[in-house]
């Protein structure tokens, strides 16, 4: 690695001295070439003579001495040099844009290059003049390109001289022909989407853009090395393509055109053009055979809202609810009313986080399941709202009618319980989760919400079964003194779950943070207290206040960043490029993705990953590991999350040497790591997910 960029460093200095070199002040024609074609030589092909007023076809066939050379596409990469041309044309005469092959992908050190390996044209269309005396003048220019190899670059130049001949139909037919259609593009925050005019019924092995443009103006550019999502609508293929840097609103990119490779050396060209696109309805390019049944997600979905059950997120609320309904009795009309009304509560709140987290990826946003809890307001209202539910466990005010105040269900209470619970809930993941709700994401919107609903509905079963079988109410225990002791009792997990989101406002903003958090969950509190017991202004005043500093505290920007914690792994902190630079090592590699604000991933990291056994199996073996912060929102995280179906953390993935990832489960077990440590073969990946 270190060789290569020495190398491109190199050629980057030679070519920056070229261009400092006062060629304005000698004419074009009188250009020599200063360092030759001895690594890749280069020829001008002319189809036959030129004739007035037509197109011309040119060729510069260009051939490598040894098979370890490449040259480059208009637009190289993330390093190289695309070829400079020029043609001493008559007056009149002029030349279109150089068409290409479509390239390869090189990628070395976390960069990619497009690249040529072996014989390659470039096709140099040239309109001709009227000027007849010039049709029979020999045609000369000159052109400058680079030749690689993996380690070193080296400039390359020639003086041309056109000669008729060459076999222009096999060059025509190698190159990229036009598309028919002009696509379309936009650029949405830190994604350029393109929409590219293509039959539904074509077949798509392994599709990439190479955009022709390297500004997109605003000194943005694409993530060249990160992964192309890419999904159909009808007869549109639309790729979804990471940016480095956002481009400013106003940017100004009037066109845009490249090259589409489907693999193989085969692809098209295209044009777009400015607009905007939709992908509601669009379905993922994944064949149906690789993604499971809609039915197999929606179970899995539902599987894993009923394990949420379990949690430690929403038990303290569902212990309490519980309780409620044996407070029905014998009512069964009451008691089924009451469940329905949970049930109606938590569908509600699964559904419309699903349908806000498809409807901003469909607007380019990167974001996830539990994609609110990046936010610092809904963090803070959090933080109140558990506070405010501990000062109801230990009695410090009644919500008549609200499951967790201990009394008996009501149906407006009820189906608010299951507003919260679904809310409190989404900090965890648990198992069959992350395939469900990864594939939602890339699903039609319709199949999507599907897997949502039945997520909030395994979330609610357990509680509408016991609202619906008496036999089930009657094993609950019944109402009496030791209610207001479990229920106090019940205080305790609601208020470490105070102190956990607590830990999580200082991780995001410091102690100036948890204070206003502080102060703002003592308003709410204090308001909560006196509005019910008195029900006079003061209580209403101190619930607007904190409303106000709320929203005060959530305008403003987080200066503080957050730091990695302390690892025993000692991981490095994720990315394309170190990912890619792990795994060129040839070593095993360890990925995980966590934040501070997943329940599931601290658990995991204390059983599993933070473990002394863990590390010195790792260090035997010779693991790299790397971690991927996801408390803040990051696009990169977020975007490799989608590729690998998971629509939020956690997520371990397993890299053995020279092999592709495996997922292991969301729940790991303390030997887990271990033992992958010890049998680092593609098989050894226990309960993967592919």
């Amino acid at each position: 690695m270190t060789d290569f960029r020495a190398a491109l460093a190199l050629c980057l200095v030679v070519l920056l001295s070229l261009v400092a070199q006062p060629l304005g002040a000698q004419p074009v024609r009188a250009q020599d070439a200063r360092f030759g074609d001895a690594n890749m030589a280069v020829a001008l092909y002319a189809d036959g003579a030129p004739v007035a007023g037509e197109e011309w076809m040119l060729a510069l066939r260009f051939r490598p001495s040894a098979p370890e050379w490449h040259g480059y596409y208009a637009n190289p990469g993330d390093a190289g040099q695309g070829m400079d041309l020029t043609l001493d044309l008559p007056d009149g005469w002029t030349m279109g844009e150089p068409i290409y092959p479509v390239p390869e992908r090189l990628v070395i050190a976390g960069l990619m290059n497009h690249i040529y390996e072996g014989d390659y044209t470039v096709l140099v269309p040239v309109r001709v003049g009227s000027d007849a005396a010039a049709l029979d003048a020999p045609l000369t220019g000159f052109v400058a390109y680079l030749a690689c190899t993996d380690r070193i670059c080296v400039p390359q130049d020639a003086r041309l001289e056109a000669t008729r001949g060459g076999d222009f139909d096999r060059w025509r037919a190698e190159v990229a022909p036009l598309l028919d259609r002009e696509g379309g593009f936009e650029i949405v925050g830190e994604t350029l989407r393109v929409a590219i005019p293509l039959p539904a019924d074509l077949a798509l092995s392994d599709p990439h853009i190479f955009v022709r443009q390297s500004d997109l103006g605003g000194g943005a550019r694409v993530d060249y090395a990160a992964p192309q999502r890419f999904v159909r609508k009808g007869n549109l293929l639309v790729a979804d393509i990471p940016l480095a840097g956002a481009a400013p609103e106003g940017s100004g990119l009037a066109s845009l055109s490249g090259i589409i490779g489907f693999g193989d050396g085969e692809g098209l060209r295209f044009d777009a053009v400015p607009q905007s696109i939709s992908i509601d309805g669009a379905m993922p390019l994944a064949s149906e055979a690789e993604l499971p049944s809609l039915w197999l997600l929606i179970l899995a979905s539902f599987a894993g809202g009923l394990l949420l059950n379990i949690m430690p997120c929403v038990f303290p609320i569902l212990s309490l609810k519980a309780l409620a309904l044996a407070k029905a009795g014998g009512d069964e009309r009451a008691a089924r009313h009451d469940a329905l009304a949970y049930m109606a509560g938590v569908v509600l709140a699964c559904a419309v986080l699903g349908a806000l987290v498809m409807t901003l990826r469909a607007a380019g946003q990167q974001v996830g399941w539990a994609f609110q809890l990046q936010e610092s307001g809904v963090v803070l209202a959090l933080f109140a709202l558990t506070a405010a539910i501990t000062a109801n466990f230990l009695g410090l005010f009644e919500l008549p009618g609200f499951a967790i105040s201990g009394r008996g269900p009501s149906t407006s209470g009820s189906f608010a319980t299951g507003l919260l619970a679904a809310f409190v809930a989404t900090p965890c993941t648990g198992p069959f989760m992350a395939l469900a709700l990864g594939a939602a994401l890339v699903l039609a919107p319709l199949e999507g919400m599907a897997i949502f609903v039945a997520l909030g509905v395994g979330l609610a079963l357990p509680f509408v079964a016991v609202g619906f079988v008496p036999r089930l109410r009657r094993l609950l225990p019944r109402p009496g003194p030791w209610l207001a002791r479990f229920r106090a009792w019940m205080a305790l997990p609601m208020g470490l779950t105070v102190v956990a989101l607590g830990w999580l406002v200082w991780r995001l903003g410091g102690w100036t943070f948890v204070g206003l958090a502080a102060l703002i969950a003592i308003l709410v509190v204090a308001g909560l207290v006196v509005l019910l017991a008195r029900g006079n202004r003061l209580g209403w005043a101190a619930l607007v206040a904190a409303l106000l500093l709320g929203w005060w505290s959530a305008s403003q920007p987080l200066a503080r960043e957050v730091s990695a914690a302390d690892s025993l792994l000692d991981p490095q902190p994720f990315s394309e490029s170190a990912l890619a630079e792990a795994r060129a090592s040839g070593r095993p590699v360890f990925v995980w993705f966590t934040a501070d604000w997943c329940v599931t991933c601290k658990v995991n990291e204390s059983v599993a990953i933070e473990r002394e056994a863990t590390r010195a199996a790792f260090e035997e073996a010779g693991v790299v590991t790397l971690r991927g912060d996801w408390t803040r929102r990051d696009e990169a995280i977020a975007s490799f999350l989608a590729d690998q179906g998971a629509a939020g953390v956690p997520l371990y993935l397993w890299y053995p040497p020279g092999s592709e990832a495996r997922q292991l489960p969301q729940v790991l077990t303390p030997q887990a790591l271990p033992d992958l440590a010890r049998d680092p073969s593609p098989a050894a990946a226990p309960g993967s997910d592919r």
